[in-house]
């Protein structure tokens, strides 16, 4: 019995599974391996956009133009169903802070021409080139007011960087920008309602922000940069030239309640009694294009801006911040001609070598310029030997031609082989060659000999010229030679509220209600803008709010050194606001 037990023990053991029950032991299994398999794909997916996210916020950029808001890194962006965006078709914007780096990048470059008397000039540059940046980028998905957070520097060295994004569908465009802020060349201040404005000192760049034009309760980080000239593409094409620095303020996109004021020194020549230039105001767009803004004379009343056109400088009221430049063109039949400064320098004292040499730099008539020119000679150890001297250069196609006389020749000899040297017509006239200079090589029999007398000529061909006459001890010691650049006092970098306005608040409100409204007489804001000399083109004006208030902004703006009031008394005198002017004597400081 036993034996028959385990025979039919091992005959059931053997027999196979009924087919019913091997289908469902197979689809069970099929089931959890596709669950698992989509299941890892989905984890795959949720880690490679979370990876995305964080590569998207560290970028390497090194472009030219800083030309969109920014925001501090704790900032929350609002829903994306705001009704109430800043600009239907402007994309978000995302912000930026970044690390800091040290040092300006010039260029000397000199013109080459093939006469036997004259001697090649050489291009080589100066300073190292900038490192690459690292740049960390915070999101954002719409523009709104900020507070900056403590950890952000607001240095001269810090470099601002934004990403803005465009969004339209589900397809979405990047538009990257830098823009360095160095030392002497940017400003940047916290502003709000109040107003305010920003200075870089020593350079004629400044940017009015009036009371209002910010929407009460919010507050912006609002910049002004000058652009590098080896850093930027310039505005000028074909006949063309730069008559201004190119100058960045933002944040872009914002939003403005009334216009800001920007001033540029420019070096145009506009004394003459004939009109011989054509003016054109040009911004940059995001991808780095010029497109012009206005051209002076030929406003309508489709023209966004309005320029209030000075002896050495302009005044742009504006209501969209970006890159602004001025650039202009001979009006036939005269020739125009631009306002140049020769500046000569020499190395600082004591010179332990047989070797001297002179430098003799040609620039633009404006504050910047020589600014510019002094810190590179700063660096290089070069001292300024005298005031800069002015230079009418005209559209004529001749070059600058230099030269060097009355060397003692008993003690001192000139390397120099040729009779002269000359700089091209149009490395001058395009105001892209920055800063050009010529170089007199010399050398001494001995170290004993430390008096030089020299007489140094420079003159455009066929046109107007300067004589250096120079006596000079190389083996002492002078002091710095920084001469104030034409253009006034050395104002603060920034002044935030009230403090940064001479008009009181309370006298500014009186006579804008005085003269706003339309009179039969004529004895409005029209005839301040007369008498303040702001009448070019009254139709600018006549569409704001408060034209008054436009016009005491501008005022503002162009006596922005000595608004003592007198002037707009004087208007007001003339005009006859007796009502006004009483305010204003117990008010103000008239």
């Amino acid at each position: 019995m036993e034996v028959i037990d385990k025979k039919i023990s091992i005959e059931h053991a053997s027999h196979p599974l009924a087919p019913g029950m091997g289908v469902a032991v197979y689809s069970g299994l099929v089931v959890a391996l596709l669950l698992s398999v989509i299941m890892a794909l989905c984890v795959g997916v949720l880690a490679y956009r979370r990876r995305c996210r964080h590569l998207h916020g560290d970028i390497t950029d090194s472009s030219s133009a800083l030309t969109t808001a920014f925001h501090p890194g704790n900032y929350k962006p609002p829903r994306q169903d705001n009704p109430h965006p800043l600009h239907p078709s402007a994309p978000p914007d995302l912000t930026a802070t970044a690390g800091a780096f040290r040092g300006p990048l010039f260029s000397l470059q000199q013109g080459v021409n093939d006469s036997p008397h004259k001697i090649p000039m050489t291009t080589s540059p100066l300073l190292d080139p900038l490192p690459n940046l690292k740049i960390k980028v915070y999101n954002s998905s719409t523009l709104s007011s900020l507070e900056l957070p403590n950890d952000v520097s607001s240095g001269d060295g810090e470099i601002l960087s934004l990403k803005s994004v465009g969004t339209v569908g589900r397809e979405r465009e990047y538009h990257t920008h830098t823009l360095s802020r160095e030392p002497g060349l940017s400003t940047s201040a916290t502003l709000g309602n109040l107003g305010g404005r920003l200075t870089i000192p020593n350079t004629g760049v400044s940017l009015l922000v009036p009371p209002g034009t910010i929407p009460q309760g919010k507050f912006y980080e609002m910049y002004l940069i000058i652009n590098k000239w080896d850093k930027t593409t310039l505005p000028s094409e074909g006949s063309q030239t730069v008559l201004s620095p190119v100058v960045s303020c933002g944040p872009t996109g914002m939003l403005l309640n009334r216009p800001v004021v920007l001033t540029l020194p420019h070096c145009a020549q506009l004394d003459t009694p004939t009109p011989d230039w054509t003016l054109t105001l040009k911004t940059q767009t995001h991808q780095g294009a010029w497109e012009e803004v206005l051209t002076v004379g030929e406003e309508t009343l489709s023209s966004p801006c309005y320029l209030q056109l000075e002896e050495e400088c302009c005044h742009v009221l504006m209501e969209q911040l970006g890159t602004y430049g001025l650039v202009g063109q001979s009006c036939p039949p005269q020739p125009a001609c631009k306002r140049l400064q020769l500046a000569l320098f020499a190395p600082r004292a004591p010179c332990l070598s047989l070797d001297y040499s002179l430098r003799i730099y040609c620039i633009h008539d404006t504050p910047h310029a020589l600014k510019e020119v002094l810190d590179l000679e700063r660096s290089l150890g070069g001292v300024l030997l005298e005031d800069p001297k002015p230079l009418l250069f005209k559209d004529s196609y001749h070059n600058l031609r230099l030269s060097i006389h009355d060397i003692p020749h008993t003690y001192w000899r000139s390397k120099l082989l040729a009779k002269y040297q000359e700089i091209p017509f149009y490395h001058i006239w395009s105001g892209s060659q920055r800063p050009l200079h010529c170089t007199f090589s010399l050398e001494r029999g001995s170290l004993a000999v430390s008096q030089l007398t020299c007489k140094i000529c420079v003159r455009q061909v066929e046109g107007e010229g300067q004589i250096f006459q120079l006596h000079t001890d190389i083996q002492e010691t002078l002091p710095p030679h920084s001469p104030l650049p034409s253009g006034g006092t050395c104002l603060p970098s920034s002044q935030v509220g009230p403090y940064a306005f001479r008009l009181p608040g309370s006298i500014r409100q009186k006579i804008c209600a005085s003269l706003d409204a339309p009179s039969a007489r004529g004895c409005d804001w029209r005839l301040l803008a007369r008498s303040l000399g702001f009448d070019r083109y009254l139709n600018y004006f006549a569409t704001k709010p408060s034209p008054t208030g436009v016009l005491l902004d501008l005022w503002e703006a162009c006596h922005q050194g000595d608004a003592d009031l007198v002037s707009l008394a004087t208007a007001l005198e003339e005009m006859g606001k007796s009502e006004v002017l009483v305010v204003m004597t117990t008010d103000g400081d008239c």
